[in-house]
């Protein structure tokens, strides 16, 4: 990351503080509704992340010439892209 872009984090735009301090009263479960069998088989697990990759990527310790890293960085962003594909062709 450039060190002129500052760090980010992401919100989820919500008053986490307030959230974490609600305790549920008893009449709340009152609003609930009563978990069935049916609901529960229609249940899904959502894992989120990215699906696997077909061809996942290695991580590797290369040294070259500082001259050539900064004519591949020259070339705009997806630098590392661009070169993993030419790379490849290479056999």
């Amino acid at each position: 990351m450039p060190a002129s872009k500052p760090a980010s984090r992401r919100s989820l735009k919500s008053d986490l503080a307030r959230v974490d301090a609600h305790r549920i009263k008893k009449g709340e479960y009152e609003e609930l509704p009563e978990l069935t069998e049916e609901m529960l088989a229609h249940a899904k697990i959502n894992k989120g992340g990215r699906p696997p990759s077909e061809n996942p990527r290695k991580q590797l310790t290369l040294r070259l010439p500082a001259d050539v890293i900064e004519r591949w960085k020259a070339s705009g962003p997806g630098w590392q892209t661009r070169m993993a594909d030419r790379l490849s062709k290479v056999r």
